[in-house]
């Protein structure tokens, strides 16, 4: 061990040796620099922790190579060092420390496994493993999850900012692991980089089938089930297994119950598809979903939904029967996108999509005068500002009352209405 006031000559002239040695500074006591046989040079500040004293066994920590940092910011660094240690911290403890948080990959396979898979919809913990997978982890997963910084997942927000509803997705995702995190000590208490950050403005889709529309839909949806709708042929291509004589397809019971039920309970697609019998209860006339988007939900049935389960044939353990309905390794109907993509064509609502059966069960409820909290229930809506959509059809009632009353007064008051023309 040497003692000289480190500069940069000293590092310059430091010539490697058979053994590792140290040089230490003169100004602040702890502060050298180590010099290894390979010719490496590393900074070092060595301490006694705690109270201190001979009696106290040494600790070193090291802090960058000579390359990292000019003598006088090592020496600088050095001395927050030693400040540290007088005001009873343990600058290796926290090295030790920092070096066992978890990466910010590893906190997401935590928050997926323990969270999100059992407490949440199967498409649900699709979303979030695509977001986390796909978009967060291959730039920001090797970082410890305590050091990810805003600025970070603001940098990402803004790389996805041609799709506004999966950057603001991604944003509402990293907050709420982060919130799971902090809960359980995998970062520090309230650490969370992804709280508040400003989202993107988006445009919301919402489609409401008026009546008319839905009178289009319903008579569809007979044909479908009874003459069958037109089967399209390309006469270009010619087929040995297609029979010249059909020209129509008749949908199964389960596909069309799935489209009924959609329009008359307002659930999401997963929820009717993945609905099991034991969660019906048509005495009580309620579905009990042990799991859906928002967790435990119970629907409220109403008598056409209620008729509609009644009379559909029970095949499987799932309500709308899938191929393998009644196998031992049953699973639920995957999607409705080729009956749904005829019936739209039949009925000339191309541009309507299947959640959008959903939207107007909550549009309809609204312009009959049912209250938003109300909506919100039987929709299954955890916030009330998702319910909020409907807001301006709630008004319906409300002018139609007044449209009486301006009629009795005028009544009354022996004026009539004008009419252009």
């Amino acid at each position: 061990m040497s003692l000289s006031k480190i500069s940069k000559q000293t590092v310059n002239t430091a010539l490697p040796q058979s053994k590792r040695y140290t040089i230490f500074d003169t100004e602040v006591r702890g502060f050298g620099l180590r010099i290894f046989p390979s010719g490496k040079k590393s900074w070092v500040f060595e301490y006694r922790a705690g109270a201190g004293g001979r009696g106290v066994h040494k600790k070193r920590v090291t802090f960058g190579t000579s390359t990292d940092f000019t003598p006088n910011q090592a020496r600088k660094h050095a001395e927050l060092l030693r400040l540290k240690t007088r005001t009873g911290e343990d600058p290796q403890a926290e090295k030790l420390k920092s070096r066992a948080a978890p990466t910010l990959s590893e906190v997401a396979k935590i928050f997926l496994e323990e969270q999100v898979r059992p407490k949440l919809a199967t498409k649900t913990l699709a979303q979030y493993e695509f977001i986390l997978n796909r978009i967060v982890l291959p730039k920001l997963g090797n970082i410890k999850a305590k050091d990810v910084s805003r600025a970070e997942i603001t940098k990402l927000q803004l790389a996805w900012s041609k799709k506004p509803y999966q950057a603001n997705r991604m944003c509402a995702v990293l907050s709420s692991m982060y919130g799971f995190a902090s809960k359980y000590g995998l970062v520090p208490e309230k650490f969370n980089p992804a709280h508040g950050i400003v989202r993107f403005k988006e445009t919301a889709s919402q489609r409401y089938l008026s009546g008319d529309e839905l009178q289009k839909l319903g008579m569809a949806i007979r044909e479908a089930e009874t003459t069958g709708l037109p089967m399209e042929i390309d006469s270009t291509k010619k087929s040995k297994h297609i029979r010249k004589t059909k020209t129509t397809t008749v949908y199964d019971e389960h596909v069309i119950a799935a489209f009924r039920l959609l329009l008359f309970t307002g659930a999401r697609l997963r929820e009717i598809l993945d609905l099991k019998w034991e969660y019906v209860d048509l005495e009580k006339g309620v579905l009990f979903l042990p799991k859906s988007k928002t967790g435990q939900k119970i629907i409220i049935l109403n008598t056409a939904a209620i008729d509609i389960l009644a009379k559909l044939t029970r095949i499987g353990i799932y309500v709308i029967a899938s191929n393998s309905a009644g196998m031992i390794d049953e699973k639920p109907r995957t999607d409705l996108k080729k009956p749904w993509a005829k019936l739209k064509k039949h009925s000339g609502l191309e541009n309507v999509r299947l959640h959008d059966l959903r939207h107007s069960f909550g549009a309809t409820g609204a312009s009959e005068g049912l209250g938003l909290p109300i909506i919100g229930k039987l929709m299954g809506h955890s916030q009330p500002a998702t319910t909020q959509r409907y807001a301006h059809l709630a008004d319906a009632p409300l002018r139609s009352a007044s449209n009486a009353i301006g009629d009795h007064i005028s009544a009354a008051m022996g004026d009539a209405v004008e009419m252009d023309g």
